[in-house]
C-alpha cells in the first residue's frame, strides 16, 4: 500500500524515504455571470431540494443537481434591465443553498413569466492521479473537472497508479477522505456453487428466456446509449458470446421511481401488474433488481421475496436476486466513501441470508460497488444524477457480479 500523508492543506507526501511531496490544486471554481433564466417558478419548501425551483444550469446534474456544489453566498438575483435593483432572497426569491435550487417568492417582485439574470460561483469535483513515471520519479497527474462525473486521468504508457486524490467539490482544504490509494485493481471474486441450471441448459444450445425485472436501474432510460448500456443488455451480450448456440432471448420489465410493492398493488390490465407482466411472461430465468426496495426489513423480506420465490417455483423459473448498487452517502448512514466494503443497509443483509436460506443465488453487486474506494474510485463519481442512478460503468458492475455464476471463474474485473 503507498504511503500518503497529508503535510498542509493542499500537500501531499507520498512514500517513506525518500518522500516525495505533490502540490494539489484547490477545486476548480467557476464564475458565472448575467445567465438568464426565462421564468423561475414558485419556490417550494415542501419538496425535494432539488425540486424546490429551478435548478442554476451550472450545478445541473441529470434529472437533478449537484448537491454542495454552489457557493450560495455568490448568487445573485436580478432583472434582465441591468439598471434595475437587485432581488433580494427571502423577500422576492428563495434558494435551496445545498442544492442549488432557485424559485420567486408569491409576495415579490418577480413576474410569473419575468426572466431573470443570475450570478453565482460553483465548483466542479475532479480526480488527480498519484503516479510513478517510467524513470521512477512520483508525479501528480491532474483530472479534468467535472461537476458529476469526474473521470481519473488516463496515463501514458508505462506508468503506474499509486493512488486517486478526490476533489468533491467545494472544499477548504484536503482531508483524508479525499485520498484514495490503489488497495487493488479488481474486485477479488468468491467461489460459485451451485450453477444456474440457465447456465447448463446454454451449453447444450437451448432455447433461454431471461426477465430482466426492476426499477430505474434497470430500465435504464437516463443512460446515453441506452438501451445497450443497461446492465442487461451488457449481460446478454456476454452470454451470447459465451454461448454462440443457444438462443437467447432477453426481456425487460422495469418501472422507475417504483418497487416490487408497486407491482403488487398494480391491478389485472395495468402495464406494470405483477401476473401479467412478469409471472405469466414465462421466463426461465428471472433477474430481479431493485434499490427501492431498500427500505423494506428483514421480516418484509423473508415474507414478500418468500411468495415471490413460491410464485417463480410454480412457473418453473429459475431466480437470480441482484443486490442493489450504494448510492447517496447519506442516504446510506454513510459519512465517507472509503473503507466502505460492508454496506450498512438491513436489506441487503436479508437478501443475502434469504438466498442463502433458500438456495437462490444472489449476485453481489453491493460487493463490488463497496469494493470501488479500493480500487481508487469514490462511487458516487459513477452516479448520473449525483444520487442513485449509475452509468455505464456502474451498469458493468452488476454485469460483472452475474459472470462468475456462469463462467464458473472466481476471478473478476475491476471499473
Amino acid at each position: 500500500m503507498t504511503m500518503l500523508i497529508l503535510s498542509d492543506d493542499w500537500r501531499v507526501d507520498v512514500g517513506s524515504a525518500p518522500r516525495t511531496e505533490l502540490v494539489v490544486a484547490p477545486p476548480d471554481i467557476v464564475t458565472v455571470t448575467g445567465e438568464r433564466i426565462d421564468r423561475l417558478p414558485h419556490f417550494n419548501p415542501q419538496a425535494a431540494g432539488w425540486c424546490r425551483g429551478v435548478v442554476l444550469p451550472g450545478v445541473k446534474a441529470q434529472e437533478c443537481s449537484v448537491a454542495g456544489a454552489l457557493d450560495p453566498v455568490s448568487l445573485v438575483v436580478r432583472p434582465v434591465d441591468t439598471g434595475a435593483p437587485v432581488f433580494e432572497r427571502g423577500k422576492d426569491y428563495e434558494v435551496d443553498p445545498v442544492w442549488g435550487t432557485v424559485g420567486r417568492l408569491p409576495t415579490g417582485r418577480i413576474g410569473a413569466d419575468e426572466p431573470v439574470a443570475v450570478s453565482y460561483r460553483y465548483a466542479k469535483m475532479r480526480l488527480d492521479a498519484v503516479v510513478v513515471r517510467t524513470n521512477g520519479t512520483v508525479a501528480l497527474v491532474p483530472g479534468v473537472p467535472d461537476v458529476v462525473r469526474p473521470q481519473p486521468p488516463e496515463l501514458a504508457a508505462g506508468e503506474t497508479r499509486l493512488a486517486n486524490i478526490y476533489i468533491p467539490g467545494r472544499i477548504a482544504k484536503l482531508t483524508t477522505d479525499c485520498l484514495f490509494p490503489i488497495l487493488e485493481t479488481e474486485c477479488p471474486g468468491t467461489p460459485v456453487h451451485p450453477f444456474p441450471r440457465a447456465r447448463e441448459k446454454m451449453r447444450r444450445g437451448e432455447r433461454l428466456k431471461i426477465l430482466a425485472w426492476g426499477d430505474s436501474v434497470t430500465d435504464g432510460g437516463y443512460l446515453p446509449g441506452k438501451p445497450a448500456d443497461r446492465w442487461q443488455e451488457q449481460f446478454a451480450g456476454w452470454l451470447r458470446n459465451q454461448f454462440p448456440a443457444a438462443q437467447i432471448e432477453l426481456v425487460t420489465e422495469a418501472w422507475g421511481g417504483r418497487n416490487t410493492g408497486s407491482y403488487l398493488a398494480e391491478p389485472s390490465g395495468s402495464p406494470h401488474n405483477y401476473r401479467e407482466q412478469v409471472l405469466a411472461v414465462k421466463p426461465d430465468l428471472i433477474i430481479s433488481e431493485f434499490v427501492n426496495d431498500a427500505g423494506l426489513s428483514t421480516a418484509q423480506v423473508n415474507e414478500r421475496y418468500g411468495q415471490f420465490l413460491k410464485d417463480f417455483q410454480a412457473i418453473g423459473a429459475e431466480w437470480i436476486i441482484l443486490t442493489p448498487h450504494y448510492v447517496r452517502p447519506d442516504w446510506m448512514n454513510l459519512t465517507r466513501q472509503g473503507d466502505i466494503d460492508d454496506d450498512p443497509r438491513p436489506y441487503v443483509h436479508a437478501l443475502r441470508a434469504f438466498g442463502a436460506a433458500n438456495g437462490v443465488l444472489v449476485a453481489d453487486a453491493a460487493r463490488r460497488w463497496g469494493r470501488l474506494w479500493r480500487q481508487g474510485i469514490p462511487y458516487v463519481t459513477l452516479l448520473h444524477n449525483n444520487i442513485n442512478h449509475p452509468d455505464v460503468r456502474g451498469m458493468r458492475l452488476f454485469r460483472d457480479s452475474l459472470l462468475p455464476l456462469f463462467s464458473g471463474s472466481a476471478a473478476s474485473a475491476g471499473t
